[in-house]
């Protein structure tokens, strides 16, 4: 599933391909990703116009149109974003797509489509859409953060995945930082103590930066992430056997020696 890394670099890739291009066709083959506008008025209203540079907050990504409406996007479990040439033949699950200029195609690819586009006429409009996020994970300040789990009587690892608290962690990115902070998914966020919360927060900071420079939660292997599908997964930094359980619903990974 697409994470904080992946949409980073979604995000990338909108604004090298599309930034500042004339949007002169938008090709909708599959209206089963739009939520809340057709095909008709998604062209109507983006035709036309311009990509200014993308923004993004947790795992969507805002794309705006100056003083027109902003596309947003989210890509659920199986999305992401393809620029290629206007010539070259669709993929079988490529939504969406925009081309913009003369050379350059913006594809919105989605194999499940458990989410998709949003339009947003105007800024109250995006608020409104993202009203249920959190702060973004990578922007979050200190203070923040350990307020927000300091209230919070749910398990860490199910505290940590929930938009509504921290906007862009995943199921990856919350065992890694569990694992790197030395603390159980199972302690539950309020009886966190403030040294506990703080080295948390450090370690969700590097953990972020490292996989955004990545482009994804990179499975190396001195990461928790790069033993999840190993048949007998052992932590790679005591060797102990990892534990595997299910916490709201979640596949979690760690390591009951260090954690």
């Amino acid at each position: 599933m697409p994470e904080l890394p992946d949409v980073e670099g979604f995000r990338k890739v909108l604004e090298s391909c599309a930034t500042d291009r004339l949007i002169q066709r938008v090709d909708v083959r599959d209206a089963g990703v739009l939520h809340g506008v057709s095909a008709w008025r998604l062209r109507d209203a983006l035709e036309g116009r311009r990509f200014t540079r993308p923004e993004r907050h947790g795992k969507w990504l805002l794309a705006r149109t100056g003083d027109g409406p902003t596309l947003l996007l989210h890509f659920g479990m199986t999305g992401r974003l393809v620029c290629a040439p206007p010539d070259e033949a669709p993929a079988p699950h490529d939504r969406v797509l925009f081309t913009v200029g003369d050379d350059r195609q913006l594809r919105y690819r989605d194999q499940r489509k458990l989410q998709g586009l949003w339009l947003a006429d105007d800024d109250s409009a995006v608020v409104r859409l993202l009203d249920r996020q959190g702060p973004d994970a990578l922007s979050v300040d200190r203070k923040e953060f350990e307020a927000a789990l300091a209230v919070r009587r749910g398990r860490v690892k199910t505290v940590l995945t929930d938009q509504s608290v921290l906007a862009g962690l995943g199921n990856l990115l919350a065992d890694e930082i569990l694992w790197r902070a030395r603390l159980s998914p199972a302690s539950r966020a309020s009886d966190l103590t403030e040294a506990e919360r703080r080295r948390l927060y450090a370690h969700m900071r590097r953990t972020l930066r490292s996989a955004v420079a990545a482009g994804c939660v990179p499975p190396h292997n001195s990461w928790l992430t790069g033993h999840r599908d190993d048949p007998s997964p052992t932590c790679p930094r005591c060797g102990s056997p990892l534990h595997r359980s299910r916490m709201a619903g979640r596949s979690t990974l760690w390591c009951p020696r260090c954690q």
